[in-house]
């Protein structure tokens, strides 16, 4: 079994370094680089193409959301595990809408950081449960003040030409031939206009391309 290969994004070089050490005795995980920064890991993204990043949110030059949004952008095959404290709520929102698809609290087991990089690895989606709960609680009382929700501005240009062919009734095959991408690529980006659109299908992905402009009669 091929092992996933991890970027560490931390500005603490305690927690960085810890990481690093702690992921290393883990089968099927191969740490490939560090990154100090959002633009450290930007960088480090693009030069190493690792399959999972764990993402640090709050960070000087360039903060984990804003650090996500940008590597998805350029490389949508690559899948964000973001590591958050009880306290960021309002970080972690930013996060889910930059297209992040893991979330797990540093004081987190070596296994259930395993499980979170697996399993964001495989395609699907986790979050830990008390991150699950206070998402919840949030949605209920509304968006919390100074996070955007979800709209055409959030999405990547790739992005919105998948969102009008999708809209246009065509098939994850034939938006790959009309963009010449293979298959994967479109299904990649689909998952990124779920989480960033709120969409639970493609019915409802298309139902938000009319809303904001993507699609027409």
């Amino acid at each position: 079994m091929t092992a996933v290969r991890v970027l560490v994004v931390d500005d603490q070089r305690v927690v960085r370094d810890g990481l690093t050490m702690l992921l290393g005795l883990l089968d099927g995980i191969d740490v490939v680089g560090t990154a100090v920064d959002g633009l450290d890991a930007i960088a480090s993204a693009r030069r190493l193409r690792p399959d999972v990043v764990l993402m640090d949110l709050s960070m000087p030059r360039c903060d984990g959301p804003t650090a996500t949004r940008r590597i998805l952008a350029d490389h949508p095959e690559i899948r964000i595990v973001v590591l958050t404290t009880y306290s960021d709520d309002e970080w972690v929102f930013a996060a889910l809408h930059a297209g992040a698809r893991g979330f797990v609290t540093k004081d987190a087991k070596a296994a259930e950081i395993e499980h979170a990089i697996t399993t964001v690895a495989r395609g699907e989606a986790l979050l830990d449960p008390s991150v699950q709960r206070r998402l919840l609680d949030a949605y209920a009382r509304g968006i919390p003040a100074g996070v955007a929700a979800p709209d055409a501005a959030a999405l990547t240009a790739r992005e919105a030409e998948v969102l009008a062919h999708i809209a246009g009734g065509e098939s994850n095959a034939e938006i790959a031939a009309a963009l010449t991408v293979s298959a994967a690529t479109v299904k990649t980006h689909i998952t990124h206009l779920l989480a960033k659109t709120g969409s639970r299908d493609r019915a409802q992905l298309v139902r938000y391309a009319y809303r904001h402009g993507h699609a027409r009669p």
